[in-house]
């Protein structure tokens, strides 16, 4: 029978992509959590979608967000072994974006979420994926991480989560309410 338990972070260290371990806390392990809560919440979001090109992104996104784990799980000196996070990735996002905010009504005012299921789960991805970015922001600041790509990528992925959201609520017809701050 397969295991599926190792007990071998019941002493509150994991294992790092390369010879090292680091405590469960440690900013690199809060920075993969969020990441892979990030992952998480976009599987939601796609299970639910139903514009046509919103599930075949977010897997894509998915897949990159593995990528993403890897490389920030790795020790520094192999982390270049798994980076595939790079500008290409960054501009195929941004490619992404404007492509969807053709298609959607962008509103001149602070929207409130929860027109559609499908939006309501991308923006609750959106809110993972900022906190992904912060905990990217303190590793490249504190010189623990190199690949500014990374952080990059993970800002561009809030702004895509946000037209993706505003398609899909296009699709189920609903009119998004505003905070009228008047």
């Amino acid at each position: 029978m397969t295991k599926f338990y190792t007990k071998k972070g019941d002493d509150g260290y994991t294992s790092l992509l390369g010879k090292d371990r680091a405590p469960k806390y440690d900013h690199r392990i809060e920075t993969v959590g969020a990441i892979d809560e990030a992952n998480a919440a976009i599987a939601l979001a796609r299970t639910l979608s139903l514009a046509p090109e919103t599930s075949p992104i977010l897997m894509e996104v998915q897949k990159d967000l593995y990528h993403m784990m890897s490389e920030v799980s790795a020790t520094p000196d192999n982390a270049s072994r798994f980076r595939k996070i790079s500008d290409e990735r960054v501009s195929w996002l941004e490619l992404q974006t404007d492509d969807i905010s053709l298609k959607v009504v962008i509103p001149t005012k602070f929207i409130i979420p929860g027109d559609s299921k499908a939006g309501a789960a991308i923006d609750l991805a959106r809110t993972i994926v900022r906190r992904a970015e912060r905990h990217l922001a303190r590793l490249i600041h504190l010189k623990k991480l190199e690949n500014r790509d990374l952080l990059r990528y993970m800002n561009r992925l809030s702004s895509l989560c946000f037209v993706l959201e505003l398609l899909e609520n296009q699709i189920v017809n609903k009119n998004q309410p505003i905070l009228d701050k008047e």
